[in-house]
């Protein structure tokens, strides 16, 4: 299936909120690979090529990301100081972000109960190779909660606290329940693009107006066919 290009649903002088399609790296690629951020940019670009300062453009900072895999909602800062605010938010854990994950097996427990799983996830070594220096393990902590099951697939919403590299992945795949088209977690399951793992709601304060704004994704394309008959929440984009 074609990669979609991202789409925007809120953009001001300080955020530009979009939906980052499955399949394309948040940031950091080698030179030449496009990522959500070089896409981005050469979107605005091209709706403001007759502007009369170039300035709407000049800044534009990653201060939360999803795995290249990952479809759903991504908040970028316009401003130097919208990006201190911002990600002192996500410092401090005032972000609220929820996620949808069809996965395989059995999700250990009921439909419509809250569980909460606290674990500790490796990292990886830091430096070269033969001095690489271990690294302490992270806490992990989500609340998880089973919306609907399946023959073949079962439907999670999963409220993180933290954000660890892979944390949801890791923490279904633990469990025995991995996200379809994970199969570095031990998914057996195709998936048309990436894995089924949406960042459907992002709310964050305003960084000038401290207003509460929530951000929503609606489903990929890919995802109603891959329910196996699950019936979807409404997830109409709105802020």
């Amino acid at each position: 299936m074609p990669q979609a290009p991202p789409s925007i649903l809120f953009e001001d002088p300080d955020l530009l909120v979009v939906v980052k399609p499955a399949g394309l790296a948040t940031a950091n690629v080698p030179r030449g690979e496009a990522s959500l951020l070089t896409r981005l940019r050469e979107l605005l670009e091209s709706d403001r090529r007759g502007a009369a300062t170039a300035s709407d453009t000049a800044f534009l900072g990653v201060v939360s990301r999803l795995d290249q895999p990952v479809s759903g909602v991504v908040v970028l800062a316009r401003s130097p100081e919208a990006a201190a605010a911002l990600s002192a938010q996500f410092r401090e854990r005032t972000v609220e972000k929820t996620y949808h994950a069809l996965v395989e097996g059995r999700f250990p427990g009921p439909i419509g109960e809250t569980l909460t799983w606290t674990d500790l996830l490796e990292r990886p070594p830091t430096g070269s190779a033969g001095n690489a220096a271990p690294q302490s393990p992270q806490e992990a902590v989500v609340e998880a909660r089973l919306l609907a099951r399946g023959v073949e697939v079962s439907l999670v919403e999963l409220r993180p606290a933290t954000g660890r590299r892979h944390q949801l992945r890791v923490q279904l795949g633990s469990r025995k329940c991995p996200i379809v088209g994970d199969r570095m977690y031990g998914s057996r399951l195709p998936f048309s693009c990436g894995i089924a793992l949406h960042s459907s709601v992002l709310s964050i304060d305003h960084p000038s107006t401290g207003q509460r704004l929530s951000f929503r994704s609606p489903w990929p394309a890919s995802w109603p066919q891959a329910a196996r008959g699950l019936v979807l929440p409404n997830l109409a984009a709105s802020s």
